[in-house]
């Protein structure tokens, strides 16, 4: 018992010492690199618990793809922090309160909860010892919560949606490519032949027709 006591002190305490870190941190590609930390640890805390296929799903999913995304993206775009900064003086005292806001709701939440004694007998049936955990995973999350399984899945497609709809610009000064267009196209529009003088070159005249 001594040693799964000290691994889960040593995956809760990194834990949440990266979670701190990534909010700490000024430079944002550090706090990328503590989240993974963070979530490294987190898959350890599943290892400890019994559930290796969530503590794999953290790591292929979370720190494979996602957080490495968010690394490519900040290293890819060249974010001013200068000029993020310049407004912070203004809108301290609104973030101020709605931080206290939010403080105060957390501390009425931590002080009024209470663990149900009911809670472990809410269970129905019991999950058989003899199946793996991926597949007792599965008989829960698809048989008695399915329909919170569905209504998530709803969420993030809607979710998906609206990103997609929100960062969709047309811009007019951006040529793109018409399909129909370009299918009507025949040999007369797309070429014309022009016989041209010896030692001279096309006439001004039609030279805003050759750029159309």
């Amino acid at each position: 018992m001594i040693l799964p006591a000290l691994f889960f002190y040593l995956f809760a305490g990194v834990c949440v010492a990266s979670a701190v870190m990534v909010i700490v941190s000024r430079n944002p590609v550090h706090s990328v690199l503590f989240l993974i930390l963070a979530f490294v640890n987190a898959s350890g805390l599943f290892v400890l618990m019994g559930a290796e296929f969530l503590a794999m799903i953290l790591v292929v999913v979370y720190v494979g793809a996602v957080a490495v995304l968010f690394l490519f993206v900040i290293m890819m775009l060249d974010v001013d922090f200068a000029e993020l900064r310049e407004g912070f003086i203004e809108y301290l005292p609104i973030g101020l309160v709605i931080g206290g806001i939010f403080l105060a709701e957390l501390l009425l939440v931590a002080g009024g909860w209470v663990i149900n004694p009911g809670t472990a007998k809410s269970i129905t049936a019991a999950i058989p010892n003899n199946i793996s955990n991926t597949e007792a995973l599965g008989l829960v999350l698809y048989t008695k919560y399915i329909h919170y399984f569905q209504i998530a899945g709803m969420v993030l497609l809607v979710a998906m949606i609206g990103a997609i709809v929100l960062t969709l610009r047309h811009k007019a000064k951006v040529k793109r490519q018409d399909i129909s267009v370009q299918n009507a196209r025949t040999p007369e529009l797309a070429m014309a032949v022009r016989k041209v003088t010896s030692g001279q070159g096309l006439q001004d005249a039609d030279a805003a027709e050759w750029v159309k």
